[in-house]
């Protein structure tokens, strides 16, 4: 249930609605908005009496969330919300890219491709210090010392770095090196680790499960900010169909699906959906059509020497020429939205 505040309610009738939300059992999550204040009712049972509370002095209205995923839900919070990552914004009004290899394999090939992608445009790196593989006997990934390149990324060229948390042994380590914290695909319903992300102090990037729903990932969502952290951008990432022809399929009917349902913002990796070079492009390009907030993008300066997805890794001429088309479609879209 959300309880909307009339516009002249003062802080003292805030805070007694919430104390008369705490007397009943439940918990108060306040919502301050632009033009008055909205308190969320969580941990409720079953129906709350709404008599009570229309009651209450400042109170314009009470409307029930009929949503299982309340704090994500547009229902409970109608406006944008605007990660902020580092310096950088993601979310409405703003298209921002993030990009680097899949996994960190030295300061000097991490360096060398954070350089070519911040010229070419993108704000924020991202590489793989730990690695989820399919087969135990792939590159795992260089764990603590790839974090350590991440924050030398970071000194250079000043972009903010997100990299995948893998289980709790290993969050904490993350979360002091990192900006950004990644629950990957495999992880999205691991419960304890989204448990800890709520908890976490830094923003959490949340990839859609290979075979969840849209109802399952915003769910998964909804245990973050259950935890208290409600820094949270989704990520799309293709799910798991019966075609050959591309690693994944790139559900990009979920971009517009979650914007209409979520206020979080939604970003899309073209390159684990496609798993196929000449594919990212073209995806990257559509997911900017359907007014996704941001791309993560893999790029590798020697792909065919990557320890990991190089396959699908673009070079960077490639990216460079990817940042100028999806900036165009941006602009195009932005100008139309503001009659221009």
């Amino acid at each position: 249930m959300l309880i909307v505040m009339e516009h002249k309610a003062e802080p003292k009738d805030i805070d007694a609605v919430v104390a008369a939300i705490k007397a009943k059992g439940y918990l108060a999550r306040p919502i301050p908005g632009g033009d008055r204040t909205a308190i969320g009712v969580l941990h409720n049972k079953g129906a709350v009496d709404s008599s009570f509370f229309l009651g209450l002095k400042g109170v314009k209205d009470v409307i029930p969330v009929t949503r299982p995923y309340k704090q994500v839900s547009r229902e409970f919070h109608p406006e944008d919300t605007i990660v902020r990552v580092g310096d950088v914004p993601v979310g409405n009004g703003h298209l921002t890219i993030m990009a680097g290899p899949c996994a960190i394999e030295s300061e000097e090939q991490a360096l060398t491709i954070a350089e070519h992608v911040r010229r070419a445009g993108a704000h924020i790196f991202r590489g793989g210090a730990f690695k989820p593989r399919t087969s135990p006997y792939s590159f795992q990934g260089l764990e603590e010392e790839g974090l350590k390149i991440l924050v030398k990324v970071r000194e250079t060229t000043e972009m903010p770095v997100v990299t995948e948390a893998m289980d709790n042994e290993t969050f904490d380590m993350v979360e002091e090196y990192a900006d950004m914290i990644q629950i990957g695909t495999r992880n999205m319903q691991n419960f304890s680790l989204l448990k800890r992300a709520g908890r976490a102090g830094k923003p959490i990037l949340l990839k859609r499960g290979m075979a969840a729903t849209i109802d399952e990932w915003l769910m998964a969502a909804e245990y973050i900010f259950a935890g208290g952290n409600s820094e949270v951008i989704l990520c799309e990432r293709g799910i798991r169909t019966f075609v050959h022809h591309s690693r994944n399929t790139l559900d990009l009917s979920a971009v517009p699906v979650v914007r209409k349902e979520s206020h979080l913002p939604v970003i899309v990796d073209p390159s684990h959906a496609a798993g196929r070079r000449d594919q990212v492009i073209p995806l990257s390009r559509a997911a900017v059509a359907v007014s996704a907030h941001g791309l993560m993008v893999e790029v590798h300066h020697a792909p065919e020497q990557a320890m990991s997805d190089g396959a699908q890794s673009l070079y960077p001429e490639q990216f460079e020429r990817l940042c100028q088309q999806v900036r165009s479609i941006f602009d195009t879209f932005q100008a139309e939205e503001n009659g221009l």
